[in-house]
Formats: C-alpha cells, structure tokens, sequence
C-alpha cells in the first residue's frame, strides 16, 4: 500500500510551522480535506484513553507500540465490561450483590464508575493475591492457605455478573486486532 505525506495546516491563508504539521497515511485515495478530519478525531481518542486510563489508576503508565496500545484498550474494556456487568444501571437483569459482600469494610455502597471499579477490584483481590503466592506455597507448603484461597474464591465466584462472563462469553468476546 502506498504511503501518502500530507501537510495539515490551520491557517491556509498563512502556513507557519507552529500552525501546520506532517501527517502520514497509508489510506487508498484519500482526499485532502478527509485527512484532517479523521486526524481529528484522533485528540478524541487520546482523550478517551487518557481518560480512561486515569480512572483505571494507570495515568502514570506510557504505552507507544501498536502491541502495548492493543493490550491497554483490552485492559481498559474488560475493566469496562466487568463493571457494566456488576452495575444495575447497564445490567438490568443482573442481580443485586449479597449483603455478604458489603460487609467488607472497603466496600463502597454508592452507584456510581468509581463505586462499581473499587468494589471490582475488591472482588478480583482474592484471585490475584492467590496467583502472587502460588509459586510460595510451592516453596513453602501450607495446606490452609492452599485449601482456604479455593474456597474464598468459590464463595466470590457466586456474584452474578461473574456468571454472565462464562456463560455469554462468546457474545462478550472481542478483540482489538
């Protein structure tokens, strides 16, 4: 595929550096006038992305290959779709979480983007916390904790947005490639 250089300005009347810049595309007959606005478009992605990337807890993280780019939006929409999954407000037929649940002691009871993601964090510890001394408990073997984490996450496993997962899997599966 042909690569195309276009030179985007703001001014056409006036073309200075600081107001015009260089933008290449492999696009098929592209038209000039359709460059910049689908370059655009692209401040609204990467404000989308900052955005989302702070509300997740990762502004500080830099990402600049297409591969890192791929995984972070994966990242940001399964951190997305976990949390409509959980949200009454997306999933009107999802259940309410048990009162167990809330009795945690960082358990945010409000309804809001903030609430649902520390209340899926919390939910998620258990299996993260597993997998980090997994290969201890292989150095050092304590049959509790080897026989406790299961259980606490078969009790987790009973919030319902975590059924929806595996059971429509298939129509919540996607991939940015």
């Amino acid at each position: 595929m042909k690569i195309q250089y276009w030179e985007i300005t703001r001014d056409k009347e006036n073309i200075t550096k600081e107001e015009s810049w260089f933008v290449m595309t492999r696009i098929p007959e592209i038209k000039y006038k359709e460059v910049g606005d689908i370059y655009g478009v692209r401040t609204w992605v990467e404000y989308g992305f900052k955005q989302s990337k702070s509300e997740l807890g990762w502004a500080n993280f830099r990402v600049t290959h297409y591969e890192q780019i791929q995984k972070w939006w994966e990242l940001i929409m399964s951190a997305y779709l976990m949390i409509c999954l959980l949200s009454e407000s997306f999933n009107s037929t999802v259940n309410p979480i048990s009162k167990t649940f809330q009795n945690h002691e960082l358990w945010d009871k409000g309804k809001g983007w903030k609430s649902l993601l520390n209340n899926v964090q919390l939910i998620l510890q258990p299996y993260f916390y597993f997998n980090f001394i997994l290969k201890w408990l292989k150095v050092f073997p304590i049959p509790q904790l080897s026989l406790g984490f299961p259980r606490l996450i078969a009790k987790i496993n009973e919030v319902d947005y975590l059924h929806y997962l595996v059971y429509l899997w298939d129509d919540f599966c996607y991939s940015s490639a």
